[in-house]
């Protein structure tokens, strides 16, 4: 199976090997028809503490490697 791909913006880079990425989606509602935004947050990897916050970055899915964390930043 194949490993997701998603592309947000750095909310947080305060823990040590770690960034929070909001990742925002867009669709349109069954029945209103209108264009609705949502966003989740994901904890990804990041080894070298390379990304600040503001950087739009690529995470990608990968084994867990703490508690919360279950994707690592492939490039900004």
């Amino acid at each position: 199976m194949p490993k997701r791909i998603l592309q947000g913006t750095v909310t947080s880079d305060a823990n040590a090997q770690t960034v929070t990425v909001s990742v925002e989606r867009r669709f349109k509602h069954p029945v209103l028809q209108k264009t609705i935004r949502k966003s989740k947050k994901y904890r990804a990897h990041d080894e070298n503490n390379a990304y600040k916050k503001g950087d739009v970055v690529r995470i990608i899915e990968c084994a867990p490697k703490s508690k919360t964390k279950r994707w690592e930043v492939l490039e900004a």
